[in-house]
């Protein structure tokens, strides 16, 4: 099935942005992006998604293998009481020293704060069996690399780094259809304001996060 999705301003990544813009998904790949009236004139038995503020392509997260391999997301509500709301790591994280499954566990927490801020791939060396599924199952890519980027481990790819160096890559037709939409006027107001104000994230034409 044909799907449009349609945004205030669409910001292909390598070009200028189009208000009112969209881009047509087929299956898992990108046949048509443009401004709306033209793309949805062109293909009128499209099902139509609308988006408010600004459509991006996909985020690059490059603290992986911190956020993955050093880092134990407590499972809310049932861990709180334990163990609190924060992250652990370090030794807070030694002294629970959780098992391959509690692991697992913890990571598939991460890949949906992830997918909660318009990430499709992570930038990462994963040496659990249990994280690499979960990572995969999430649907989020795994990119080489051993820099976790710079300043500590943070799940916003826009902490430390400008919004378009955080792009995975330009949105093109026939490429894969992997983006996100924020609910922003503009770029400037994305850098400011942060990955959090994602509203929904596509991988492979799937909608894997929508907020609430």
């Amino acid at each position: 099935m044909l799907t449009l999705h349609a945004a205030e301003l669409l910001l292909p990544g390598d070009r200028e942005p189009v208000p009112g813009g969209a881009v047509l998904v087929d299956g898992g790949r990108i046949a048509a992006i443009g401004r709306y009236e033209d793309v949805a004139a062109a293909h009128p038995a499209a099902r139509v998604r609308r988006w408010p503020g600004m459509l991006t392509p996909g985020l690059v997260n490059r603290h992986g293998t911190a956020l993955f391999e050093h880092t134990y997301f407590p499972d809310d509500p049932f861990e709180v009481d334990e163990l609190g709301s924060e992250p652990l790591t370090g030794a807070a994280l030694a002294a629970l020293a959780p098992g391959e499954s509690r692991r697992g566990n913890s990571a598939r927490r991460c890949t949906q704060k992830l997918l909660a801020r318009g990430v499709v791939a992570v930038t990462a060396s994963l040496t659990t069996p249990s994280v690499r599924s979960a990572v995969r199952r999430a649907g989020l890519e795994v990119l080489p690399g051993a820099s976790d980027g710079a300043g500590p481990a943070t799940l916003d790819p826009f902490a430390d780094t400008p919004p378009a160096a955080a792009f995975r890559a330009p949105l093109a037709v026939g490429g894969p259809a992997r983006f996100a939409v924020f609910a922003v006027p503009d770029e400037e107001a994305l850098r400011a304001r942060g990955a959090g104000t994602c509203v929904a994230t596509v991988i492979g034409g799937r909608l894997l996060h929508r907020r609430a």
